[in-house]
């Protein structure tokens, strides 16, 4: 199966399969009905601390991805849960930073090793 990672303000394609937002917080200004979200994985998230760390500063790009898969690590029950959803068919990743480079989907996709 193909995971796919786009910011959730983009729109909704067919090739996107099963729409999984995997942001802690719902995306501002974005209503449940133009999300189109299938599901919503916040606890496979970066924690609170670590996302307000992180800061969307590139600077701290390498130490957050390490802290990052550190989280996922630890947390086994939500990653099984999305492995167990994109295990079903294409998937894509839904995620609000404007960042494309620096972002916890990147991060994720690879730690699934769908990248």
């Amino acid at each position: 199966m193909t995971v796919h990672i786009k910011r959730i303000y983009e729109p909704k394609q067919d090739k996107d399969g099963i729409r999984i937002l995997v942001d802690r917080l719902w995306p501002r200004g974005l209503s449940k009905q133009d999300a189109a979200v299938d599901l919503w994985l916040k606890e496979v998230a970066p924690s609170p601390a670590l996302r307000r760390w992180f800061g969307h500063d590139p600077a701290r790009w390498t130490e957050f991805q390490r802290r990052y898969r550190d989280e996922l690590e630890k947390n086994a029950t939500a990653v099984e849960e999305l492995e167990h959803q994109i295990g079903k068919s294409d998937a894509t990743l839904l995620y609000a930073a404007k960042d494309l480079q620096h972002n916890h989907a990147i991060v994720l996709q690879r730690f699934l090793g769908k990248d």
